[in-house]
């Protein structure tokens, strides 16, 4: 399955591994709109996450963020490389990802690149 990644209009991106398991992270928009980084709260390996809640916060110098799941599934892994060191966000928003989600059931509306870029165009 060739990698795509898909992006919410809350600014998360989703690359799916294969029908039902997707790594899901942070936008780059959305890393610069927040600023450095300096926490990231994660879930838990085998919490249940929902398309569209909140399923970890990220706290900037700035504030502290929601960020949302774009699938409903279960927490497969964490990136944990990502409590010691938030700031690999700001560096590489696209290989800082936050969880990898399985057994996906529901996936919010999804947008290609160019649909998000479009949006992000919108908003600045």
């Amino acid at each position: 399955m060739k990698k795509v990644r898909l992006f919410t209009k809350t600014h998360e991106w989703v690359e799916f591994i294969n029908e039902t398991t997707a790594r899901v992270g942070l936008s780059d928009y959305a890393q610069k709109e927040l600023g450095d980084l300096v926490f990231i709260n994660l879930p838990e390996v085998e919490d249940e996450v929902i398309a569209g809640e909140t399923f970890a916060d990220v706290e900037s110098v700035k504030a502290v963020s929601n960020v949302y799941s774009p699938v409903t599934g279960v927490v497969k892994e964490i990136n944990e490389e990502l409590l010691d060191q938030p700031e690999l966000v700001n560096s590489n928003p696209y290989d800082a990802w936050f969880m990898v989600v399985e057994e996906i059931t529901v996936k919010e509306e999804l947008l290609t690149e160019q649909e998000y870029d479009d949006l992000i165009s919108r908003e600045e």
